[in-house]
């Protein structure tokens, strides 16, 4: 179950897509990880689910990391939410 608390990104609707909230998950790093940002802030280096729900409920959001990957609020960038590490070859 997501809960959505009140807070800087959080809009009173979380169905309301036209709300302030931008979440972000960057592709794999180099080295591994993916950094993730909120409304344009970096919250850190990533390495699994558990850590966006981390960074996420640190800014005010609270999401059960199952729920995370069919999040409408998080856009994956490059490659979706089971690759954390850079792709080899």
């Amino acid at each position: 179950m997501t809960c959505w608390n009140a807070g800087p990104y959080i809009p009173d609707d979380p169905e309301d897509m036209s709300g302030p909230v931008g979440v972000i998950v960057h592709p794999p790093s180099s080295t591994g990880g993916r950094r993730v940002r909120v409304d344009g802030e970096i919250l850190g280096l990533a390495h699994s689910l558990t850590d966006v729900a981390e960074f996420l409920r640190r800014a005010g959001l609270e999401m059960d990391p199952a729920e995370i990957p069919q999040s409408p609020w998080i856009d994956w960038r490059g490659v979706g939410p089971d690759r954390w590490t850079p792709q080899q070859g």
